[in-house]
């Protein structure tokens, strides 16, 4: 069986009008969700439950007196759990990007958009914000009659609640989003004391806002129209992808009926026409339409449709994680060569960045030979070569380095060099290398190193090439 993509993914078909009570999900543009309990749920609130403790309390831990995560933008450092990473190292960054890609690539391969229903902001956050509507607003039908009722002190209470907890929500957001960019301590005692036109303070605003429009009001458009993931999908799906899908021919024809009624006496199919599928979903589709680009894969019409079919009687499963190929009775394949292709590329790459770490130096030493002046002389008739050299100590530790000069025949440092560095410190010095003149009739160059070693850890020892200049005699 080919392996290409074959699904077509079509637009999601407009809801029938609002005087079917069961299609009250959309109403003047906005969806109003029904609140909901199953398997699927329990699984996407604890994969976004540890994912928001990683977000919110990740920055609060101290590493080696250092903030365990802290992107400095001051300093151009990035502090990783004792480990300190500088624009230098923007390669190792590239490496773990190409990884996270190809990872989503693959996984979107074998199991659809589930990064999309569990694990992406805008859903978690989404999600999140209908919790707070809920409590403050009740559930479905209660929210559709406070849409329609007249302004009361009770329906202003409710409104103002809920975006109170909103913004409360957000404020907290856009403080540990910037919390990972500037020292959150410092960034938090700040807000207390009221510094609110800092440059921090205004991201912590910028970050809250947006929370407060996607998550609040945008929500499924961003997901509709914002976002490119869901126009490219079709591409990395192929027959064997797990979507979630309606099993027509099990369910069809639909209909109402009574718990006791022989449906297929009846002439119909398991789904008993309740809506209560479309009713869950956050972005208002009908999943019994068949795959379309707007289903964020969440699974809440598989929770809801299952807690019908367990009321009727029925076998779970009329909506469930399937694949194209299972639908039509044809044996799945696992291993695709596809997805084969995309490990072997994980694969290689994830060993690009295992060398690069490994190769990575804990010392920057960089030369730059003065060209102002090819070669000059000391008051004792030695040439003598002039160097701008800048050392950065990129270890979160102060180090006490020497500076020699390695495979230097006749060359010597003009003074001893030996300084130490604080973690994070950069030293920008001129160093002179001389040497007796050489009785020689043309001008000529010399390579040597420049050796740098940590005098704590003698094999840690840094090199970079030069040339010496030298006249002719």
């Amino acid at each position: 069986m080919s392996d290409s993509p074959v699904q077509i993914l079509i637009p999601a078909k407009n809801l029938p009008d609002d005087k079917n009570p069961a299609n009250k999900t959309l109403h003047e543009g906005k969806i109003f969700t029904r609140s909901f309990t199953g398997r699927f749920r329990n699984l996407r609130l604890l994969g976004a439950g540890f994912l928001a403790l990683l977000f919110f309390g990740t920055s609060w831990i101290n590493w080696n007196g250092h903030q365990a995560i802290l992107w400095d933008l001051d300093t151009r450092q990035f502090h990783v759990f004792g480990t300190t990473f500088w624009p230098q190292d923007f390669m190792l960054l590239s490496f773990v990007m190409i990884i996270g890609a190809l990872l989503l690539f693959a996984v979107t391969m074998v199991a659809g958009r589930v990064w999309c229903g569990y694990t992406c902001p805008q859903s978690v956050w989404t999600w999140a914000f209908i919790w707070a509507e809920k409590i403050t607003e009740g559930d479905r039908n209660q929210r559709i009659k406070l849409q329609h009722a007249e302004l009361t002190f009770s329906k202003l209470f409710k409104r103002s609640s809920k975006h109170v907890l909103w913004l409360l929500m957000s404020v907290a957001t856009g403080i540990a989003f910037v919390g990972y960019f500037v020292p959150v301590r410092e960034l938090v005692q700040n807000l207390a004391h009221f510094e609110w036109f800092s440059s921090s303070a205004i991201w912590v605003g910028i970050v809250a806002s947006l929370t407060y429009m996607n998550a609040g009001w945008v929500r499924e458009k961003v997901c509709l129209h914002m976002c490119p993931y869901a126009r490219f999908q079709s591409v990395m799906f192929d027959r064997n992808t797990m979507v979630i899908a309606y099993d027509a021919a099990r369910g069809d024809a639909r209909g109402s009926r009574k718990k006791t009624d022989d449906h297929k006496a009846l002439g119909l199919g398991d789904c008993i026409d309740c809506y209560m599928c479309v009713q869950v979903c956050p972005t208002g589709i009908d999943i019994r339409d068949g795959l379309q680009m707007d289903c964020i894969g969440c699974a809440a019409c598989i929770d809801a449709c299952d807690d019908v079919m367990d009321k009727m009687g029925y076998d779970r499963g009329l909506v469930s994680y399937t694949s194209e190929a299972a639908l039509a009775g044809e044996p799945e394949k696992i291993l695709r060569p596809r997805l084969l292709g995309y490990g072997a590329i994980i694969a290689m790459v994830f060993a690009a960045l295992v060398v690069s770490l490994n190769s990575r130096e804990l010392v920057d030493m960089s030369v730059v030979k003065d060209r102002s002046v090819l070669y000059r002389y000391t008051s004792d008739g030695d040439v003598m070569n002039v160097y701008r050299m800048k050392i950065t100590n990129k270890t979160q530790h102060s180090a006490q380095y020497n500076l020699k000069l390695h495979n230097a025949e006749g060359l010597s440092l003009s003074r001893t060099y030996q300084f130490t560095l604080a973690a994070g410190e950069v030293y920008d010095f001129p160093v002179t290398v001389k040497m007796k003149p050489l009785q020689t009739k043309e001008a000529g160059m010399l390579h040597f190193d420049f050796e740098l070693v940590n005098s704590s850890a003698p094999n840690l020892v840094t090199h970079e090439a030069a040339n010496f200049m030298y006249p002719a005699q």
